[in-house]
């Protein structure tokens, strides 16, 4: 594959884009994932502006970045549409770092994700990351009419030149002679070289994302930052992680391994209560896993809920890798993950059916770091 080229982002905050420092007394710096859940008697709507929300309190108070990631079919998820959804974040923000995570590259022209992500950039210059997966972020069937083929493997098992073709678009960079070389993404660098041009020809960094070795052994080879979805695979972290630091070789993005890992973890004010509300988010796991997707039940439907016993097994394996409770014990969890995988990053996923649950756990797991009060 090409060597990686560019992706600093000229006017960010933390100079590459990538790169990010601790606030508070946090180990590491501390960030959003928001996968924009729907619960039980809400809206879409809601949902989103909730997502708002979130990201304006995450901001005032010292996190780095929130991400969306790409899902479909499923009624408790509504981040279908991340470039969608930033943008909408974007008009209500100034300082936060905004990103995928990630978009599903299988799913999408690359030189459609070049413009959206181009467009992005123009709307909030050097703030923007676009993380990328592999996966659909569905089902079989979802993933078939998204590519509107039954070759469910093709868009994945082409990832690494989908990947080159994107960061082509991304710098506008096609050699001469290549079918695209006249294509360009707008907008993007070519407006810097047009008679007149002042656009920027800084562009989004690239993340890979992935919850086993694949993504963290390209990453590596290609110089790029890596982010691991220990929220739904804790078993594979620090092997993928292990992969990515062995795999790696500076390029002009990095000179150093940068990884972050996905987490859920939910503070509350007490721990019975944080227990209650991580209980929604595992019993819509076991309607997924169980082919019964639907909206993130209520705790009084969770609490109340017969289990099986493969059920409540499964929940017992799901919550222990859910760092919840007083905001001491989630910090304490924190640190502890922190230390173990030595991630760069942690990327903190709220799940819960309500918003308020959500906004408290940021607001209490900031104040357990000491993290700043700009709000």
């Amino acid at each position: 594959m090409d060597e990686i080229r560019g992706g600093n982002t000229g006017d960010g905050t933390d100079g590459d884009g990538i790169r990010a420092t601790a606030a508070g007394t946090a180990p590491v710096p501390l960030s959003v994932l928001d996968l924009v859940t729907v619960g039980q008697g809400r809206t879409a709507t809601q949902a989103l502006r909730t997502g708002v929300e979130i990201a304006k309190l995450t901001e005032s108070r010292g996190f780095h970045r929130y991400w969306v990631a790409e899902h479909h079919s499923m009624p408790g998820v509504a981040s279908s549409s991340p470039a969608v959804i930033l943008a909408h974040i974007a008009a209500h923000t100034d300082r936060i770092r905004l990103g995928s995570g990630g978009v599903m590259l299988p799913n999408h022209a690359p030189l459609v994700i070049a413009e959206q992500f181009g467009t992005l950039e123009a709307m909030a210059p050097g703030r923007v990351d676009l993380g990328l997966g592999r996966a659909p972020g569905t089902d079989g069937a979802t993933a078939a009419a998204l590519h509107r083929s039954d070759r469910l493997n093709e868009g994945a098992d082409d990832f690494p030149q989908q990947l080159s073709e994107l960061i082509r678009f991304l710098d506008d960079d096609f050699p001469d002679g290549h079918p695209y070389a006249r294509i360009h993404a707008v907008p993007g660098p070519v407006q810097a070289t047009a008679d007149g041009g002042v656009q920027s020809a800084h562009r989004p960094p690239v993340w890979l994302l992935g919850s086993s070795g694949f993504s963290a052994r390209l990453a590596g080879t290609l110089g790029l930052p890596f982010a691991f979805a220990h929220h739904f695979s804790a078993q594979n972290t620090i092997p993928a992680l292990d992969l990515y630091r062995q795999s790696f070789r500076p390029s002009a993005v990095l000179d150093a391994p940068y990884a972050l890992i996905g987490v859920s973890a939910l503070a509350a004010d007490d721990e019975r209560e944080a227990r209650r509300q991580v209980l929604t988010g595992a019993l819509s796991m076991v309607r997924l896993r169980t082919g019964r997707p639907g909206l993130i039940p209520s705790p009084e439907e969770a609490a109340a809920y017969d289990f099986s016993p493969m059920e409540r097994e499964f929940v017992d394996g799901w919550l222990s890798n859910v760092i919840h409770g007083t905001p001491d014990e989630v910090r304490t969890g924190l640190d502890d993950l922190a230390k173990r995988t030595g991630a760069d990053e942690l990327m903190i996923t709220a799940n819960a059916h309500g918003g308020d649950a959500r906004l408290r756990s940021y607001e209490l797991i900031a104040d357990a770091y000491g993290l700043p009060n700009e709000g």
